[in-house]
């Protein structure tokens, strides 16, 4: 299997998504906020396992055994963001969970051997740096 992704461009690629998030709430208030949740719940499952954010950092949710994430597996490895982003709404409780909930995702992947958070773990999912030449054909 590729090289797992460094955390650095991992929760830097989260970090697009939350914000993309973020800007269509701000425009379309609470549509928006549904269309985010399910955009970060659906989008590793979209375009070869890439989000936005991934696609930008050149990363990719692969499956365990290197097969490109569904669907499925992308809900399962995003429902605790999804979680944390809906606490958000709830002044200061749910901002105290939200961070919480991220907090936890960064010590798990932080301390993983295998670059996992729990979302990975659920999902039996990994980030892996994508080679754009290999996949090119060059």
């Amino acid at each position: 299997m590729k090289r797992p992704a460094g955390l650095l461009f991992r929760c830097v690629a989260k970090a697009i998504d939350i914000v993309i998030v973020a800007v269509v709430f701000e425009v379309l208030h609470w549509a928006g906020l549904l269309a985010g949740i399910l955009y970060i719940l659906i989008a590793d499952g979209l375009f070869e396992g890439r989000s936005v954010g991934k696609i930008l950092l050149k990363l990719q949710t692969v499956r365990d055994d290197g097969s490109v994430c569904t669907v499925k597996e992308s809900i399962l490895r995003n429902i605790t963001i999804c979680l944390g982003i809906v606490l958000w709404r709830a002044p200061i409780i749910g901002w105290i969970l939200f961070f919480i909930i991220i907090g936890v995702e960064f010590l798990v992947l932080l301390g993983s051997d295998s670059g996992k958070r729990v979302g990975d773990i659920l999902a039996k999912t990994t980030v892996i740096e994508r080679d754009e030449k290999t996949i090119q054909g060059g």
